[in-house]
Parts: structure tokens; C-alpha cells; sequence
């Protein structure tokens, strides 16, 4: 028998613009974006806004063109944590193999889980539930036996629903797979890949490892194997954190030093907040600073001991913003500490093997 994993992908549905239309029901129905505005980045956009070609991470002017009605409403970080943590905990009710990958979605290892379950389907539809009894946010799924195929499948039914790839569909599946659908491929490599002419899964299958590796490097291993069903990181529950930050978009740009070091002081009393809570030290600490025209410039600075707190934070990241090449206004901040006295410490990891049962992905 050939041991076989459980796996649950699970991603929120738009989950800030959700967030801001469930707290605020004027703006349901409406398409939205969180973040944005004249020289703001689109944090998340609402599927009302998308239809219009609105998606995160574009510049608030191209995404009031697409869209004209777009409402933009500012960002509640703290709002957005405070449910994630809320549907974390649900998660924890059937695993401790959890592994968030932000606040919004997060794998689970199900092969063994606290309720006892056979089916991978119905724990993933049982907590898709409680998510919205609790929340009344909609999250979709991905089931399969592995992290990626997980991955791929959740984005498949989006919104509010889930896909499982079952075991003896996965060979089958990656071959119809679109290669833009690979999780891990982006936009520049998809092209790549179509002017060599392949398109689909089936076409990446036939190049060689020798082939695949000479034309994407490192890359073209991870290519080679997951084409063929084969993913074998396991979901990590309990990572070593290599560095703890906190940076604050700006509603407004900042103008002014003055400003600048207004700013710096709350970022640097935060992250001191941060690190204590998690009774985290670090020796580097990194300045980052994105411009009103979105260049972004970074320094950092190594020490031979452990910075004490938001003082010596926040002397350290005025003479960092010394060292900046440029007068712009700026629409970010960030301070964050790394070299961490968590690398210290050594990680257990552990590895399920259960066997192929009948019920594995039984509805």
C-alpha cells in the first residue's frame, strides 16, 4: 500500500472586501476595493469589482479607470487578523497540522485528525460551515494529496465552493492542466513555456529532467515532479520564524520628515509589542520605504548584540532613513528584525505515513 495524505487547502473568498462588505452592509453587492485610492495599491477587490478587471496589488488610478463606481475603503489590518484567528482556531478543532500562509488561507494535514473523520470532502465542507456560521464569510477548498494539487483545486469553484482531486484522478488531471494553473509558474515562465509550445501539463510531461532544469534551473526539478503528481513538502505547522516586521501603508503620502519619524516611532512600538509577545529578539534590523511613485528601497543594519527595544529601534531606523538615496513622498514604512534568537532553536519535523483506505475521499 502506498501511503497516502490527506490534505485541505482552504482560501477565503476576497476576504478583506468580504470583511469590509459583511461589517458594512450598504456596501454589498457593490464592487469595492480595499486600498487604492489616487496613490494607493489595491490590497483586495470585491468580485463585483473584478468583473470590471479590478485585482490586488494594482494601482488604485487603473483600477478607478477599469472601474468608475469603484468605492475604495481603507484597510483594518487589526479587523482582518482579528477573524483570521478567529477561523485559525476553527481549524485547530480537527488538526494541529496547520500551516497558515497568510491570513486568508492556510493548508491542513486531515490524514489523521481530533475528529476521527474518513473523508477529506466532508471535514473540508464541515469547515467550510462553520466558517460562515461563525463569520458569515464564504471560504473555498482544495483536497488532495498534496500541497500543490490542494492548492491548484481550492481556486477551481471559487467562491464558496471546493474540488477534491482524488488519487487516481491526479495523473490525469495534471495532463489537462493549464500550465498558467500551476501553482508556482507565473506569468513570465507561462509565457516562456507557450512559445516552446506547451500549453498544457501533458506537454511539460514530455520534456526531459536534463531539459527541463538546463532551461529553468532549479525550477525545472520542482517542474519535472509536480507534473507527475509528486509534491512532497509536508504541511509545517511549526516553522522557524527567520524574521518578525510591521510596515503601514499610508491613507495620505507622508511629505515630511517629520512625518516620517512620527510614523517610525508607532511602527518601532509595535514591532517592540510584537517581538515581546512571541519573546522574540534580533541582531538586523531592515528599514523599507516605498515611494508615492512605487519604488521601494531598503537598508539594513547588523549588530553584535540584541536591539533592546522601540528606542534603539527607533534611533537605528532614523539614521537608516538618512542613508535614503532620494527625496519623495512616501506611502510606506516598514521596520522589521531579523538574525533572531528562534534560529536558535532546533525544528522537529514529522511525517504521517498512513495507508490508502476506501474512504479516503469518500463524499
Amino acid at each position: 500500500m502506498t501511503p497516502q495524505r490527506k490534505i485541505i487547502h482552504v482560501d477565503m473568498d476576497a476576504f478583506y472586501a468580504s470583511v469590509e462588505q459583511h461589517d458594512n452592509p450598504e456596501l454589498r453587492g457593490k464592487p469595492i476595493a480595499v486600498g487604492g485610492g489616487q496613490y494607493g495599491v489595491v490590497a483586495a477587490a470585491s468580485y463585483e469589482a473584478r468583473k470590471f478587471g479590478v485585482r490586488s496589488a494594482m494601482p488604485g488610478r487603473l483600477a478607478q479607470q477599469k472601474c468608475p463606481h469603484l468605492i475604495v475603503v481603507k484597510p483594518r489590518f487589526q479587523r482582518y487578523k482579528e477573524i483570521s484567528l478567529q477561523i485559525r482556531n476553527i481549524f485547530y478543532e480537527y488538526t494541529d497540522l496547520v500551516e497558515p500562509l497568510s491570513l486568508d488561507e492556510a493548508y491542513l494535514d486531515v490524514t489523521e485528525n481530533k475528529k476521527g473523520m474518513e473523508s477529506a470532502n466532508n471535514i473540508a465542507r464541515e469547515i467550510r460551515t462553520r466558517i460562515f456560521e461563525e463569520t458569515g464569510l464564504t471560504a473555498s477548498a482544495g483536497i488532495s494529496v498534496n500541497k500543490f494539487l490542494a492548492k491548484v483545486a481550492s481556486d477551481y469553484n471559487k467562491p464558496n465552493g471546493q474540488k477534491t482531486i482524488h488519487p487516481s484522478q491526479v495523473l490525469k488531471f495534471m495532463e489537462e492542466l493549464p500550465i498558467e494553473k500551476f501553482y508556482g509558474i507565473g506569468k513570465v515562465t507561462a509565457n516562456k513555456m507557450h512559445e516552446m509550445h506547451i500549453f498544457k501539463g501533458a506537454d511539460l510531461k514530455k520534456k526531459t529532467l536534463e531539459e527541463l532544469v538546463q532551461l529553468f534551473g532549479k525550477s525545472g526539478s520542482y517542474y519535472y515532479q509536480v507534473v507527475r503528481g509528486v509534491h512532497k513538502s509536508d504541511v509545517k505547522p511549526h516553522r522557524v520564524q527567520k524574521s518578525v516586521g510591521v510596515e503601514e501603508t499610508f491613507w495620505e503620502n507622508l511629505l515630511d520628515e517629520e512625518a516620517v519619524f512620527e510614523q517610525l516611532k508607532i511602527i518601532s512600538e509595535d514591532l517592540e509589542s510584537r517581538l515581546l509577545k512571541k519573546e522574540i529578539k534580533g541582531k538586523s534590523l531592515t528599514l523599507k520605504i516605498k515611494y508615492k511613485d512605487f519604488t521601494q528601497y531598503t537598508r539594513s543594519t547588523t549588530q553584535d548584540t540584541y536591539f533592546s527595544g522601540a528606542t534603539e529601534f527607533f534611533e537605528m531606523a532614523k539614521k537608516l532613513w538618512q542613508l535614503r538615496p532620494f527625496d519623495k513622498p512616501v506611502r510606506l514604512l516598514g521596520l522589521s528584525l531579523s538574525s533572531l534568537n528562534t534560529q536558535e532553536k532546533k525544528q522537529v519535523s514529522v511525517q504521517l505515513k498512513i495507508p490508502f483506505e476506501e474512504g479516503y475521499f469518500s463524499d
